[in-house]
């Protein structure tokens, strides 16, 4: 995939994930009631099955809260070009913006100062994955390069790490 195509297809999805994040938070009802009696009957059948009865409806809000700003985390530091704490700082007050919005127009939602916590935490898990991504990737570009193949440009790498040209790549093959 070229760069073009992955900074094209990363601002797509990050575009798609806004909006996704904007609906749930920012209309005046987060769903229908049906969708909240399956959550309750999913709980009574996992706390019948061993699941502890200290994990309910508010341990699941919380947690989904944290799984919605991962995406944050992952997606805005590549697309924007910011640092990865500052992405995190970004979250928080991304989070913080919603949270105020909903205090201020929409009375039927409950904004609350954990889940401005667990967005942030959900972000900096983000940026954390995203940071762990780079690592393993920047390792394997390495391992690679230090063993003789091609780098990310299609380039012969030599053993040692540096690029051979392509008639260089094939006199050293002969």
């Amino acid at each position: 995939m070229s760069a073009r195509t992955r900074t094209v297809l990363l601002r797509v999805l990050l575009v798609a994930y806004l909006l996704v994040v904007l609906r749930l938070t920012l209309w005046p009802r987060l769903g229908d009631e049906p969708a909240f009696d399956w959550l309750d009957s999913v709980l009574a059948w996992a706390h019948a099955h061993g699941l502890p009865q200290a994990i309910g409806v508010p341990v699941v809000e919380a947690v989904a809260n944290v799984a919605m700003f991962v995406p944050f985390g992952l997606l805005v530091p590549p697309v924007t070009g910011v640092r990865l704490r500052v992405a995190v700082l970004l979250g928080a007050g991304s989070s913080a913006l919603i949270e105020l919005s909903q205090l201020a127009f929409l009375p039927e939602r409950v904004p609350t100062l954990q889940d401005v916590a667990m967005n942030t935490l959900g972000a900096a898990t983000g940026v954390a994955l995203l940071a762990l991504l780079a690592r393993r990737t920047a390792a394997r570009t390495a391992c690679t390069a230090d063993a003789g193949g091609q780098d990310a440009a299609g380039d012969t790498v030599s053993r040692t790490g540096g690029a051979v040209k392509p008639d260089e790549a094939a006199r050293a093959a002969r």
